[in-house]
């Protein structure tokens, strides 16, 4: 049985928790699912893979499928058989009926077209058999094996490769061009269309020659802020504000007044830099024109926005674009444009043969998009007793998600304002939840030390929501807060909440020279019912992996339109002996709808981090986390 998504494979094995849906819905083994996914000429329209929406959105659409599909089986059974379908039950791929009598669904639907509204709901949790259960990894074997085919490996017949000639810095364009020597070249073709400049050969290694080889001179890129005055840019470049993604900011209470009568009130400017999503796989496609259609096979996050984004480049209507998906070498939110398929068929047009265009390292630093700076300004007040007694958030630039407060705060202003970016940016793992929640839970931990009080304790008492208090204390005690393991060790803490699921991260550091080393991280993590245990663990441990890249090193330094670090050689993200013991406390609820899992575990890293940082000196208001006093 095949099931058809427009979702994309990118790593978080979404084939086989969306197997599991089907096949406990059909009655079949895990074994009888197979999956058709982003593809725009097969599967249904879907916006994309992004925001934690499979596992919430998805998995109910196919199950209410595949359960309708389930009694429309029944139903044909109970007709041919000529009894009341309330006797019949579906198991292991079979109608079966009373006694032995029993049908395949092959044999129900031979020779007929199952066609229907979709009304079954799916099955409730007690009734699952398949989810809620560690299977393996439908294509586990071919994976570690190497034999499983991504983006890049892809071989099209009489393909050839593409190179583009970019810009030295954001804003240059070619004054004059000189592509002699390259189209001296044997079996070389120069592709030039306005400021799009590129070449197609029959190997990789001739196409980076011959791009090589064109001799370009390029103006200079306007002024541009760089990496120590972009925040100050921020601010005097903001266009509006609003409490999320747009709108007007969040007001409750009265800021002002609630200032004015704080017997306590700690402020603080927190710079968040640009980071790159450097994934496995860069960008990469395989474009190949026929009768006047295009397919395209390449590497995104939203196959039917890129079908759109290609046909409005080639003025096309749409049902003469295909755009397919291979499984990732992930994403992180840093694939949901499509200018690779738009470069590789602008070559393949010119060329008259199909062409792959593979992104080099340098390339993906540069031309593709980062997750946005910010700057982020922070107040809180308390009143006599320590409580909080007002709050108020700004935002320049890094976004709006994440940005509420979840703790009880009488007087609030949040506020996001919108400004302008030097560099290209876009979505990333867990968007600005990362930037939001290190710097409220930084602040949160500052204002508990100025009270002298028990950061857990702190957090508690000004916490509501019970599922976001049941990770942290969850995660408090397999920490052992607040006493750290030895001497010259420290314990921070943080939680928070985003994209319907919630976390609680604590970090156990040690005292390293001048810093300190990350010596344990322990995470409580509830995404309400878990679908697969060993799926969601695996999840859950990639985004921490993930979150100490941009706690520790990751941060893009650029100048005059330049990158300065966009190599793997200069660009540092997390290795093995970067990667602590990770302690995984899931917190399964069947009672509750499932969530999403892909993004919201990243969001406490840098927090806890920091947190416990402190114990060593002043933490720097600035990622990476460093010690600077």
């Amino acid at each position: 049985m095949t099931g058809y998504t427009g979702k994309v494979e990118i790593g978080q094995n979404i084939r086989t928790s969306l197997s599991q849906a089907l096949a406990d819905e059909l009655g079949v083994p895990l074994t009888a699912i197979a999956f058709v996914m982003a593809d725009t000429d097969l599967t249904p329209y879907d916006q994309g893979t992004f925001g934690s929406r499979t596992t919430p959105t998805m998995a109910p659409q196919l199950a209410r499928a595949a359960a309708t599909l389930r009694e429309m089986l029944i139903d044909l059974a109970a007709e041919q058989w000529s009894v009341d379908r309330g006797n019949l039950r579906a198991t292991d791929g079979r109608v079966r009926g009373q006694g032995s009598r029993e049908i395949t669904y092959g044999e129900l639907a031979r020779g007929r077209r199952l066609v229907g509204q979709v009304t079954a709901e799916p099955q409730p949790h007690e009734a699952w058999r398949l989810r809620g259960t560690p299977v393996r990894k439908v294509n586990a074997v071919d994976i570690v094996t190497g034999r499983h085919v991504f983006t890049p490996d892809l071989v099209r017949p009489g393909a050839w490769f593409g190179r583009v000639v970019r810009a030295p810095a954001y804003g240059a364009t070619p004054d004059s061009i000189d592509d002699s020597a390259a189209r001296a070249m044997p079996g070389v073709h120069v592709v030039r269309d306005g400021n799009f400049l590129g070449v197609v050969a029959a190997t990789d290694r001739a196409a980076a020659r011959a791009a090589a080889a064109i001799r370009v001179e390029w103006s200079d890129p306007p002024a541009q802020p760089d990496s120590t005055t972009v925040y100050d840019h921020f601010k005097r470049h903001a266009t509006g504000g609003g409490g999320g993604r747009g709108g007007r900011p969040r007001i409750t209470g009265d800021v002002t007044r609630a200032r004015a009568n704080a017997a306590q009130v700690i402020e603080a400017r927190y710079e968040i830099p640009y980071i790159a999503h450097v994934p496995l796989e860069p960008r990469a496609a395989v474009a190949e024109w026929a009768d006047g259609r295009l397919t395209v096979w390449t590497g995104t996050q939203r196959p039917f926005g890129v079908r759109t984004e290609v046909a409005e480049a080639f003025r096309l209507p749409e049902d003469r674009v295909r755009v397919i998906v291979p499984d990732m070498g992930s994403g992180y939110g840093g694939k949901h444009t499509g200018e690779q398929a738009v470069e590789a068929a602008r070559l393949a047009q010119a060329a008259g043969r199909p062409v792959k265009v593979v992104y080099t390292r340098e390339e993906e630093f540069a031309w593709g998009y980062l997750r946005p700076a910010g700057l982020i300004e922070v107040a809180a007040g308390v009143d006599g007793r320590g409580r909080l007694l007002f709050w108020e958030y700004h935002n320049y630039n890094s976004g709006g998600s994440g940005i509420q407060t979840p703790y009880t705060v009488a007087n609030q202003r949040v506020e996001y304002h919108a400004t302008d970016s030097p560099l290209r940016q876009g979505s990333y793992r867990g968007l600005a939840a990362t930037a939001n929640h290190y710097v409220r839970e930084m602040h949160m931990d500052a204002v508990a030390h100025a009270l002298n009080a028990d950061a857990v304790r702190f957090r508690l008492d000004h916490l509501e929501e019970p599922r976001l208090r049941a990770v942290l204390e969850a995660t408090a005690e397999r920490a052992g807060w607040p006493r750290p393991s030895g001497a010259d060790r420290a314990l921070g803490i943080a939680c928070g909440t985003e994209k319907g699921s919630y976390v609680a991260t604590a970090a156990e550091l040690s005292r390293a020279g001048g810093g300190f080393a990350v010596e344990r991280i322990v995470v409580a993590f509830e995404c309400g019912a878990i679908v697969n245990p060993d799926g969601l663990h695996n999840q859950v441990e990639g985004a921490i992996v993930q979150g100490l890249g941009g706690a520790l090193f990751e941060e893009i330094h650029f100048a005059n339109g330049r990158l300065e670090n966009g190599t793997m050689r200069q660009y540092r993200v997390p290795r093995f002996r970067d990667t602590p013991p990770i302690e995984v406390v899931l917190l399964d609820r069947p009672d509750l709808p499932s969530a999403g899992a892909g993004e919201t575990p990243i969001v406490c890293v840098a927090p806890a981090i920091g947190s416990a940082a402190r114990a060593f000196g002043e933490v720097a208001r600035r990622l990476p986390v460093t010690i600077v006093s």
